[in-house]
């Protein structure tokens, strides 16, 4: 595209990626949680101290970050989105990926994000971030504030930033862990800090001896389950004030959140007076979106493909497939 892109073009975007965002053979028939995990991990790795990592570049379409383990399943949401980068060339894939994550807690029944557009993506892996600058779910409330002081975030922030817990589940081949946070995981609400808050939460040991927290809902027939990581919000006296004032109040909830995530997709990323991105990680300049790299799940390759655009899709069927044979 030549020029800057103008918010009539991001529409255009966000509309198709609405319109992806029922999927009846993925997780709970929709795309929307592992959307917003995408715009989430794809800015989470940020680092104030050394202003490296967040959202521009798209990072994870290098081997190392896209192979972190953190970023296990998130070959899924590249997929799905991949349809809408065909159809609008233009958008690079780190503007794409934030303004997919925005979208769909817009969709999903969540507050209004402010986004900007702009970002670049990387025309080579020189500039991506060490791994392990992502949250380990298995720790506790030192690890948290260890992972998100990095980024800039306080307690409060914290706390937000986690309330998108409340969609999607975890999958024990990718995070090891098992389960829903909530009822309904496709419906972005407070329900997840009502939970927490309200719930009797039992210890158990997976079979791979990971430990998280159970609860049987007898309404729905289910297991809830809740990370280390979230139990620790409530034991943690200055993470439990914040669980217990979003449990009470959705909007003070929504409000928060949506300044957080606004504040996690803008690390790192410089703007000037018209809100036009400044960063010089793009060699080439400009708003211009890097080439679709070779990808295999979880691992994308280091040099371009050719022709062919959907690289991970029939291995990503083929697990899909897997999950629908077990149901």
């Amino acid at each position: 595209m030549a020029g800057k892109p103008s918010e009539k073009d991001f529409a255009a975007v966000r509309q198709d990626i609405a319109a992806l965002m029922r999927q009846p053979d993925y997780d709970d028939g929709s795309a929307g949680p592992v959307l917003v995990r995408l715009a989430w991990h794809s800015a989470g790795t940020y680092d104030q101290e050394t202003d490296t990592g967040g959202s521009n570049g798209a990072g994870m379409r290098y081997e190392a970050e896209g192979g972190d383990p953190a970023n296990a399943g998130l070959q899924h949401a590249r997929v799905f989105l991949e349809p809408v980068k065909a159809k609008h060339p233009w958008i690079t894939y780190s503007d794409l990926w934030t303004l997919a994550g925005v979208t769909a807690v817009k969709e999903m029944g969540g507050p209004d994000v402010p986004w900007q557009g702009g970002r670049t993506d990387f025309v080579d892996d020189s500039k991506l971030p060490p791994r392990g600058r992502l949250p380990d779910a298995a720790q506790g409330a030192d690890h948290i504030r260890h992972i998100f002081y990095r980024m800039g975030f306080h307690d409060q922030e914290i706390v937000a930033l986690s309330g998108a817990h409340n969609l999607g589940r975890c999958h024990s081949d990718r995070s090891g862990f098992e389960g829903a946070w909530v009822n309904n995981p496709t419906r972005f609400s407070n329900q997840y800090f009502r939970l927490l808050k309200s719930l009797q939460w039992k210890e158990k040991v997976l079979a791979n001896g990971l430990k998280q927290f159970m609860y049987y809902d007898e309404d729905s027939e289910t297991e809830l389950m809740m990370l280390p990581t979230d139990i620790s919000l409530t034991t943690d006296p200055s993470f439990s004030v914040w669980v217990n004032k979003y449990a009470e109040d959705k909007d003070l909830f929504y409000d928060h959140f949506s300044k957080a995530f606004r504040k996690l997709l803008e690390l790192g990323i410089e703007r000037d007076s018209t809100g036009r991105i400044t960063n010089t990680d793009n060699k080439l300049g400009g708003y211009i979106s890097a080439p679709k790299k070779k990808n295999t799940p979880g691992a994308p390759g280091k040099t371009k493909s050719g022709p062919k655009a959907f690289d991970e899709a029939k291995p990503v069927a083929e697990e899909n497939a897997k999950h629908r044979a077990k149901l």
